[in-house]
């Protein structure tokens, strides 16, 4: 076994071992299985079967990771985007009114798309025409809509008729409840816990339990089952024609701009806190590891769930000395054991999944410190993508409008040159997108 270990993961070169790796997959699936119960949660309230979710989750992330981990050898495993499944559930299904089967097709082109830019090169392209403040901004906007859903879901910020928005009821149970899940995983990240966000999904969930908030599990059955839960109802449901009948343009050109830079921006963080990056900032394998993103999103759209990326949580596991493909294998092989918990995941409520969502956001915001603020045509744009996003529920609309001002504040200032042909393309294609809703 180690000599084959050997030859496929480099172990020696890369000076890990074994059980280094194997602990350092442990660590990332840790950190990371929240996912597992908030995914579905999220992609439920589009009206797909909520079991059938949980599966698409977990079976998504189990063979993304290890085609990541054979494939490309690098410690960064994959799961169902937060964020890109905020904007499938919320604008494309609540927003614009389409099922999620359509919305699926949607990912599948936008896969299609993803693949073909990535096998051409162009996609490295587009990555680097698009400003570092651009791209900062749609990550941090990305972390205020994530949020915003979290407070609601949690009960924090309820409807106004007069204000918009007011402070919810904190003494309801249910709010009272989000409130301990935001600080209990907020202590346990400070105190570098790997798996806080998934302790203080469970604690509260059991809390709720013990005061009647949700219901109980009846028996062991509705914890744990000896047989893997079906997709059946979600595969191959995607509808392809609604998506072209519908002419969803701007929804595909979206998913496929976020999973650009989504993908792109993690596994440059990922790689470079593994010391996996040159000094003029190639990556090894990075083009097994885009390749394989890019086929992953088809197979999200095929299997019934939003489009599969690369985790930033992975550098949990890269802190515990993970530097191979193997750590990404074993986090694959523990979502395929996590199969067995899934009935588990539908007795989650949504106040304690709330939580999850403001503080994975919160990780987002990091990004602002790379905005330079000093430079009004840097900012402003910026400032109106973080803005628009939660205040219009639409990261599309966010990310339009930031992108739409930037390009005609650098021209009216005389900067025009700096503004390449693909941003003016980009441009007026979000500017007929606008005027055609």
């Amino acid at each position: 076994m180690q000599p084959a270990l050997e030859r496929i993961f480099r172990l020696s070169e890369k000076r890990t071992s074994a059980k280094t790796e194997i602990l350092a997959g442990i660590t990332t699936f840790m950190a990371m299985a929240y996912i597992i119960f908030v995914n579905p949660s999220i992609l439920a309230s589009t009206g797909m079967p909520h079991g059938a979710a949980v599966a698409a989750t977990i079976w998504i992330a189990a063979i993304c990771s290890i085609a990541m981990g054979l494939y490309a050898n690098l410690p960064v495993a994959m799961a169902p985007g937060m964020g890109i499944n905020v904007f499938f559930a919320y604008t494309v299904c609540g927003q614009m009114g389409l099922s999620w089967q359509t919305a699926l097709g949607a990912v599948f082109i936008s896969g299609v798309v993803f693949t073909i830019l990535t096998v051409t090169r162009i996609r490295q392209y587009i990555i680097d025409t698009i400003p570092l403040g651009m791209k900062c901004a749609v990550a941090v906007g990305i972390g205020l809509f994530i949020s915003f859903i979290g407070l609601r879901g949690a009960g924090l910020v309820v409807g106004d008729e007069a204000t918009l928005l007011r402070m919810g009821n904190l003494t309801e149970p249910k709010v009272m409840l989000a409130c301990l899940g935001m600080l209990v995983a907020a202590v346990l990240l400070a105190m570098r816990v790997r798996a806080a966000i998934l302790v203080s999904i469970l604690l509260v969930t059991v809390l709720g339990m013990v005061i009647g908030a949700t219901p109980a599990p009846q028996g062991l059955g509705d914890v744990v089952s000896l047989e893997f839960p079906s997709i059946a109802e979600t595969f191959m449901a995607m509808d392809l024609m609604g998506a072209v009948h519908y002419g969803l343009i701007s929804v595909i050109f979206t998913f496929t701009i976020v999973e650009l830079f989504d993908n792109l921006g993690t596994l440059i963080g990922v790689t470079k806190a593994a010391g996996l990056m040159d000094e003029r900032g190639n990556i090894e394998h990075v083009d097994r590891a885009l390749v394989t993103d890019s086929l992953g999103t088809m197979l999200s759209a095929v299997v019934g769930t939003s489009t599969v990326t690369c985790y930033i949580e992975s550098t949990a596991g890269i802190n515990a000395g993970g530097r191979t493909g193997l750590s990404t294998v074993v986090v694959g092989v523990c979502f395929v054991l996590a199969l067995l918990l899934a009935p588990l995941a539908g007795l989650i409520p949504g106040f304690a999944t709330a939580p999850a969502l403001v503080i994975v956001g919160s990780f987002m915001m990091a990004n602002v410190r790379y905005i330079d603020f000093s430079d009004y045509t840097e900012s402003i744009p910026a400032f109106l993508t973080i803005m628009v996003m939660p205040l219009t529920n639409s990261i599309a609309n966010g990310f339009g409008f930031g992108l739409v001002s930037y390009v005609l504040i650098k021209a009216l200032t005389g900067r025009i040159r700096t503004i390449s042909p693909v941003m003016w393309l980009i441009t007026i294609a979000f500017c007929i997108s606008f005027a055609l809703n």
